[in-house]
Order: C-alpha cells, then sequence, then structure tokens
C-alpha cells in the first residue's frame, strides 16, 4: 500500500511522514497536496498569536484538553523558532505537548520558521491542507509570535486569537504592534497576575467599534491558561465564530482570502528560488539592492530587469 493510500486508511505514521515531506518540499509532498487538495477547505482554522511570553503554548495545550473533552479531534501546528545553527525547531512538540502523542484524537505538529518574517514557516499552509484532507475539523495554529510580523496568520487562519498578558503597558503600543487589528478574539492570559482586570477593561474600550461585516463583534476573554480557568469559555467562542462565519458567508471571503495569500506567497517563493538558481544570480540581485539603495537606479527599473531576467530563463 503506498504512502498516499495509508494516510487515507487513517495511518498516523503516514500523515507524519507526508508531513515531513510537504515542510521540506519534496516532490512526493506535493505530488500527495494535488491528490488530496479537494479534500481540504472543511476544517476550522485557528489562528493563535501574540508576544513572546504570553503563554501561547501553554494555552494551546489546554485548548486541546477542552477539545477533547467536548469529544471532537483535534490538530495542532506549531511554528518555532529556527535553531541559528540547525535550522530546525528550536522548541519541539515532543516537549511542549508530548502527553497527547498516545491519544489518537490529537495530532501536533511542529514546524521551524526557517527565519521567515510573518511567524509562520513557508510551509504551514500545506500541511494545514494535509490536516484537513486527514479529516480533522479544528486546526490550531500556534506562531512564533514575532511582534509585529505574527500578522501573517490572520492570511492563514479563519478565526485569530491574539494573546496578550498583563504589563504590556499603553494599549496604543499594543495597536502598533499590529496584533490587535487582526484578531477576531482576544485573550487575557494569565488573569490571575496583577494588572489583568485593567488589561481586560482597556482592551475591551478598545474594541467597541462595533460588529465586523460578518456581524461579529470581539470579544475580550480572560484565562489562567495553566489552570485552565476559562479555556472553555474561550472555546464557546471559537465554536460561535465559526457560526457566524458559515451563517453570514464569511467563511466563504475567508477561503478565499487565504487561497489568494497561499497563492501569491508561493508566487513569491518561486520567484526568489529562481532568481538565486546560481551564485551569479544571487552576485548580481546583491549588485541591484546596492545600486537601488544609493539612487543609482529605481526599484521599478531593476523589478522591470529581473522580470526579463525570469523571461529569459
Amino acid at each position: 500500500m503506498g504512502l498516499i493510500d495509508r494516510f487515507l486508511a487513517g495511518d498516523r505514521r503516514a500523515l507524519a511522514r507526508l508531513a515531513t515531506l510537504v515542510e521540506v518540499g519534496d516532490p512526493v509532498g506535493d505530488a500527495a497536496l494535488s491528490r488530496l487538495y479537494q479534500a481540504s477547505g472543511r476544517a476550522h482554522v485557528v489562528g493563535v498569536t501574540g508576544p513572546p511570553g504570553a503563554g501561547k503554548s501553554t494555552l494551546v495545550d489546554a485548548l486541546i484538553r477542552a477539545v477533547r473533552d467536548s469529544g471532537r479531534r483535534v490538530a495542532v501546528v506549531a511554528v518555532d523558532p529556527s535553531s541559528p545553527i540547525s535550522g530546525g525547531a528550536v522548541l519541539g512538540d515532543r516537549v511542549r505537548m508530548g502527553r497527547w502523542h498516545a491519544d489518537d484524537g490529537v495530532f501536533v505538529r511542529s514546524m521551524a520558521s526557517r527565519g521567515r518574517l510573518g511567524g509562520l514557516a513557508a510551509a504551514t499552509a500545506g500541511v494545514v491542507h494535509l490536516l484537513d484532507a486527514a479529516g480533522f475539523p479544528l486546526i490550531l495554529v500556534e506562531t512564533v509570535g514575532a511582534g509585529q510580523d505574527g500578522v501573517e496568520i490572520a492570511s492563514l487562519a479563519q478565526t485569530t486569537v491574539v494573546v496578550q498578558v498583563p504589563g504590556l503597558g499603553d494599549g496604543v503600543q499594543a495597536i502598533k504592534a499590529g496584533l490587535l487589528e487582526i484578531g477576531d478574539i482576544l485573550v487575557v492570559n494569565k488573569a490571575d497576575e496583577p494588572g489583568a482586570a485593567e488589561q481586560v477593561r482597556l482592551l475591551r474600550d478598545l474594541t467597541t467599534s462595533g460588529a465586523d461585516a460578518a456581524g461579529w463583534r470581539v470579544p475580550v476573554l480572560p484565562t489562567v491558561a495553566a489552570t485552565g480557568d476559562g479555556v472553555d469559555v474561550l472555546l464557546d467562542h471559537l465554536d460561535a465564530h465559526l457560526a457566524v462565519l458559515r451563517a453570514s458567508g464569511g467563511w466563504e471571503r475567508r477561503l478565499r482570502s487565504a487561497a489568494e495569500a497561499e497563492v501569491l506567497g508561493r508566487l513569491r517563493a518561486d520567484l526568489e528560488r529562481r532568481l538565486a538558481v546560481s551564485p551569479e544570480g544571487v552576485l548580481e540581485l546583491s549588485e541591484l539592492l546596492a545600486a537601488v539603495a544609493e539612487r543609482r537606479t529605481t526599484p521599478g527599473e531593476v523589478v522591470a530587469r529581473l522580470v526579463d531576467r525570469i523571461d529569459g530563463g
């Protein structure tokens, strides 16, 4: 039996193997995605982002328990900072969520960001499609949480949870970070710490602009992920947001937005690969960028030259 057939039969080892092949861009992984893509687009993809130290991993772990207690299956993609030496994930899922490995209703996958801006690994969308095709109704994607770069998750998820903690200071600074603007649900984690009530009040004051196009009003929810307090309420709000999206046409709009972001992202990655296929190409790009910085040419002229070079290749 082939790898894809084993995957379709529910073999978890085949799923893990295909996820690895997708992550590294192996042709077998690409072929699997091509065959399985039509079976995706059904899962509720939830992005969890926020600054480092907000307790995102602990919150995701607590959400897994709440989802399993509700009788549902759940998959997690945890995008970790990359090791500057190996390029691999610094924090593995075996360390953070290893207790779920024996549960057939849970699948956890760590991916290295490999230094990519946006907090998401380049192959995150592909792995999400794979988990979607595997029949997981809920997929949690936890980002690196690298400040403003974490906003990229909004292009992939149908629901984005932004995690904050007490002591972040002026709420205006949080807005400047770009994270609050993408949140469908705001969470103040570590709500048992001093300043939490004030943080909740401040965020609620900042989210009083009314409902969005789908009729959803952004809630601000206190949680203590370490004890599980407030996590069931968060799960209820995730389910409620999904219901609003499906009833309003927001689901289709977000699927289209995700498709657009993925296609453009892959296009950019392919262009970068083509420009760097040889040492000469890397050198040429470096020289052209230097020329732009020194005002000897313009960005538009460089783009036109590079496009001509690709067309000619």
